[in-house]
């Protein structure tokens, strides 16, 4: 959702920039534009950073001794964050 925000906004912020040409005496479009572009550009690389969070995964490994037996015990732990989806 947050890379099509940012697509989006960078997409209107381009149009009141370089493709619309009307002047208004209260408000300056293009720079509006620019803001908007600007704002989209955050937008995309906040998303990309939170998609490459969410696939990382964690691994921890434990080896302790049985007091009863004196046998080594390794126990490996794998979690995922990756909720499979293709993107």
């Amino acid at each position: 959702m947050s890379l099509g925000l940012g697509i989006v906004l960078f997409a209107i912020g381009a149009v009141l920039a370089f493709a619309l040409n009307v002047a208004v005496d209260w408000i300056n479009l293009q720079m509006v534009g620019y803001i908007l572009m600007a704002a989209g550009a955050v937008v995309i690389v906040l998303g990309i950073i939170l998609i490459a969070r969410r696939r990382s995964a964690v691994t921890t490994s434990r080896t302790t001794v049985d007091p009863a037996t004196g046998e080594r015990i390794t126990r490996n732990e794998t979690s995922r964050t990756d909720d499979s989806t293709t993107i």
